[in-house]
């Protein structure tokens, strides 16, 4: 029965090498890129909103005339919490990134992908892993109040 299901799923889609169908496969390709810059905008967000809000609270508590705060690591918790999500979700895009890209270059499709076996590195994997970089600093240095 597997065997049968497995056949039956590489051979579900009819690929031609035809300029249609590579121009089909390339706008599919950069769909997948505008996904992971979305995602990776969407990261960039919640780790800058994270930062920003753990920062504007400490600011806050300095100003003379305001009343302490009844939870005063509410705002740094809520602010590690954006960050650790930013960076999961930056991480997790990356991922599915990778698994698309692999299978847009596997099987059928190598035919009308045009790539042969060149590596397919684009700039969005090392902004990704900046981003990721940046994202822990962030988050480890208001862990431990470095900033």
């Amino acid at each position: 029965m597997n065997n049968q299901q497995d056949s039956s799923n590489s051979d579900r889609f009819e690929v031609r090498a035809t300029v249609s169908d590579h121009f089909a496969w390339m706008r599919t390709r950069l769909a997948v890129e505008r996904t992971l810059i979305s995602f990776l905008g969407m990261s960039v967000t919640l780790i800058g909103f994270g930062f920003g809000i753990v920062q504007f609270f400490d600011r806050l508590e300095e100003m003379p005339g305001i009343p302490s705060a009844r939870f005063p690591d509410a705002s740094r918790d809520m602010g590690l919490a954006l960050i650790f999500c930013g960076i999961m979700a930056a991480i997790v895009s990356a991922y599915e990134y990778r698994l698309l890209n692999r299978y847009l270059r596997s099987g059928n499709f190598t035919s009308i992908a045009g790539l042969g076996k060149m590596r397919m590195f684009t700039p969005l994997y090392g902004i990704t892993v900046v981003l990721i970089i940046i994202g822990t600093f962030a988050f480890f240095a208001l862990l431990f109040r470095l900033v």
